[in-house]
C-alpha cells in the first residue's frame, strides 16, 4: 500500500495556523473541539502532529493526529506479546481522525486512515514501535477500525490495536 490517493482537488498538509480549524464540523463535538482548540497547540509543543486534508477552497475536509506513546505489556493481546520484554512498550498513537460533514460518504475517512497508517509505517523505519493504538469514541468508530484489521485490547473494549507486523504486511503486501 502506497500513500493514499486523494480525489482530484484534495491535498494533505501539516496543520498550520492559517487553516480554518473552527469551520470544521464532523458531527462529533469532541473531534471538532480538538481540531479547533488543541491540535495546533499540541503540535507546537511537539506532543503530536496533525495533518489536514484540504479541498480546492482550502477548507479542511478531514484530518488525523498522530503521536507516540507507551502501553503496558500486560494490556496487550497474547498474539502481540510473544518474545517482548515485560515492561512499557512503544506505540504509535492515532489520536484523532475526522471527516468534515460536507465531505462524508465519499470514502475520505478510509483514505485518511490509509495515509495515517502509511505515515506510521514510514516513521517506524526510524523510530520503532510494536503497534498502532487508538481509542474509539463510539461503536460506529469501532466498527470502522475493525474493518482495517484493528482488534480490541482485552481489558479496554474501545481501545483498538494494530500490530506493527500487521501494519508492515499491509504496507508491503
Amino acid at each position: 500500500m502506497n500513500g493514499a490517493r486523494f480525489p482530484e482537488g484534495f491535498h494533505i498538509a501539516r496543520l498550520e495556523r492559517r487553516h480554518p480549524r473552527s469551520d470544521f464540523h464532523c458531527g462529533k463535538g469532541e473531534v471538532d473541539d480538538w481540531l479547533a482548540t488543541r491540535a495546533l497547540q499540541h503540535q507546537e509543543k511537539k506532543l503530536s502532529v496533525t495533518r489536514v486534508l484540504l479541498d480546492r477552497a482550502e477548507t479542511i475536509a478531514g484530518f488525523y493526529t498522530l503521536a507516540s506513546g507507551q502501553i503496558d505489556f500486560s494490556d496487550l493481546p497474547p498474539d502481540i506479546v510473544k518474545h517482548l520484554p515485560k515492561r512499557e512498550l512503544p506505540v504509535a498513537v492515532l489520536a484523532w481522525l475526522g471527516v468534515n460533514s460536507a465531505h462524508q460518504g465519499r470514502g475520505l475517512g478510509g483514505l485518511l486512515l490509509a495515509q495515517a497508517l502509511r505515515d506510521c509505517y514510514e516513521a517506524g523505519k526510524t523510530f520503532a514501535f510494536i503497534a498502532v493504538i487508538l481509542d474509539c469514541l463510539d461503536d460506529a468508530a469501532k466498527s470502522f477500525y475493525l474493518k482495517w484489521d484493528f482488534q480490541e485490547l482485552p481489558s479496554y473494549p474501545y481501545r483498538m490495536i494494530l500490530s506493527a507486523n500487521k501494519l508492515e504486511a499491509m504496507m508491503e503486501g
